[in-house]
């Protein structure tokens, strides 16, 4: 079976987890600090303004709680996992969903002018950046859980919102062990409040706090995954490249547009006949995923026809650096007709 994901790991994660281990030392330390500044230097921030935390999840919660999203109206997409509309509802924030652009995944930035939220959370969807460049009156959550690595005008995304949440969970670009995330912020108080409140034991004070803390195993393997980036993001793009030398019409940014440099987190291809797809190239044992369900807008799907559009006529292909070529060649055997 060819998966439709794979983590890529090697013996040095594995020594890197053997030496935490080894250590005595397995909970939140020095390999956290250490992650936390690579990770700042890989995006172009000072040290001190990353966060490690648990999951993406809990870095999602996090930025709703330090911008005080309680009672706030949140923005949010149409087409898009269900964690924000989790965290939005376990903040007690007022959801409001908004649809997807006509050719894009991401959301609709015409219609978020016009919705008069708060806070608006805003994911680069698979991997393509959504440019907030030139968005205003809006405190802005900025979800690279699947782009770490892309830009806009040339400067990582994470640094174009109020504050910037990723993910290393194992399906991610890149993992620290299963799970793992981290809140950023160029604002040095954001960022403070985050770690105050992540800082849950042996306080001296009594203000409510929570563990949201990664261990130093997820770190150390995380600090090596952050080096092995570049490599497994060329990858990626070769074999983006490779399917769409073959014809199959996937979803990107117009060839027109050079300020944004996307990264290839999915291979999403668009189609009318996406289950019959699946179900032939699982056939010859190659699992592909319809990419986005429609757990947040499917009791009203007239209200968001891109988004319902996109969750019916689109799956997603395998594309992760282990990938062979002889599998692309196989999964390539069904979707192009010579």
């Amino acid at each position: 079976m060819i998966p439709h994901n794979r983590p890529t790991l090697g013996i040095e994660e594995e020594e890197a987890a053997l030496r935490v281990l080894r250590s005595g030392w397995l909970t939140q330390g020095e390999e956290v600090i250490s992650f936390e500044n690579e990770f700042c230097k890989f995006l172009g921030l000072p040290e001190g303004h990353a966060v490690a935390v648990g999951n993406g999840t809990s870095a999602l919660f996090l930025s709703l709680w330090v911008l005080n999203a309680k009672n706030k109206k949140i923005s949010i997409p149409g087409y898009v996992c269900s964690a924000l509309h989790n965290s939005v509802s376990m903040i007690g924030g007022n959801e409001n969903v908004i649809d997807t652009s006509p050719n894009s995944p991401n959301l609709d930035l015409n219609l978020l002018k016009k919705s008069n939220s708060d806070i608006a959370i805003l994911p680069h969807m698979y991997g393509i950046p959504i440019d907030i460049t030139n968005l205003e009156n809006n405190l802005i959550i900025e979800d690279c859980c699947q782009a770490l690595g892309a830009t806009i005008n040339n400067k990582q995304v994470g640094l174009h919102g109020t504050v910037g949440i990723f993910s290393f969970y194992v399906t991610k670009l890149m993992t620290s062990g299963g799970h793992g995330g981290m809140f950023v912020s160029t604002d040095k108080e954001l960022v403070n409040r985050v770690k105050d409140f992540r800082e849950f034991d042996e306080r001296e004070d009594y203000k409510p706090r929570f563990n949201f803390q990664m261990t130093d195993i997820q770190a150390a393997i995380g600090r090596i995954q952050l080096k092995k980036l570049p490599d497994f993001l060329k990858r990626r793009e070769e074999i983006f490249q490779r399917y769409k030398k073959e014809g199959l019409d996937l979803l990107d940014i117009d060839e027109d547009v050079k300020h944004i440099s996307p990264v290839r987190y999915r291979a999403i291809l668009k189609t009318i006949n996406a289950q019959k797809i699946i179900s032939s190239l699982q056939n010859i044992g190659i699992k592909s995923i319809i990419p986005t369900d429609e757990y947040i807008i499917s009791e009203n799907e007239s209200k968001y026809p891109n988004s319902s559009k996109f969750t019916k006529e689109t799956l997603s292909l395998p594309i992760y650096p282990t990938l062979k070529d002889s599998e692309i060649d196989n999964i390539l055997s069904v979707l192009v007709t010579k």
